[in-house]
């Protein structure tokens, strides 16, 4: 650091890299990968899920993984979150599921609001 201005860039970089890396300004897909997911067919959907959107040549949407939630019966669990909007949750989705959630909620803004899970 010589100057002021070398701290400044610093910290815009640092914001940026931690925006990006919280997934700032994408699309949010959480998939629920404990052993009740996985055990209910979670790898399936998850892989779904990510050919789908290789498919699509979608940047703009992020695909994490969790831990058990509690819901173990309604596994597998797929939540969508819009910037800015609440998450929706997604329960007991399979391959073919993952793909109209994609088609439809993804790309569309639209929610399949019969596999929508309360939490």
């Amino acid at each position: 650091m010589k100057s002021l201005e070398d701290l400044r860039q610093l910290r815009d970089s640092a914001r940026q890299m931690l925006y990006l890396r919280e997934g700032g300004g994408k699309i949010e897909i959480v998939i629920g990968m404990a052993t009740c997911g996985i055990a209910a067919g979670a790898r399936e959907t998850l892989v779904a899920i990510m050919q789908e959107l290789e498919q699509l040549c979608m940047p703009n949407v992020v695909i994490k993984q969790t831990g058990c939630v509690g819901l173990c019966d309604q596994e597998p669990l797929v939540d969508v979150t819009f910037p800015g909007e609440a998450r929706v949750t997604y329960g007991k989705v399979d391959a073919e599921q993952a793909k109209r959630i994609i088609a439809d909620h993804v790309v569309n803004n639209q929610i399949v609001r019969e596999w929508v899970v309360e939490r």
